[in-house]
């Protein structure tokens, strides 16, 4: 899966994580360090697994459990319309 930010949309990274502003709706999302994280491996170019495992390693937790994490931020990016594969 090949995952990018929506035209109108643009990222920046801050102290906390990482701000999405969707300029066309005036709206933002603000993400932690963790999801930060997960976007920029997949934005980047990395799947779905590639993006759980660096979670998993940074954070010691399973990447079973990561990779749900990621499938579930990716869904919620794509219905707030932030991002499209």
């Amino acid at each position: 899966m090949s995952l990018r930010l929506c035209v109108d949309v643009s990222a920046v990274e801050t102290d906390e994580g990482m701000v999405l502003l969707n300029e066309r709706a005036g709206r933002y999302w603000q993400l932690n360090p963790t999801g930060a994280l997960m976007l920029r491996a997949l934005l980047a170019g990395g799947t779905p697994q590639e993006a759980a495992q660096a979670v998993a390693e940074r954070h010691g937790a399973s990447v079973e459990r990561v990779t749900s994490d990621v499938a579930v931020l990716v869904e919620q990016l794509q219905a707030a319309g932030l991002v499209a594969t």
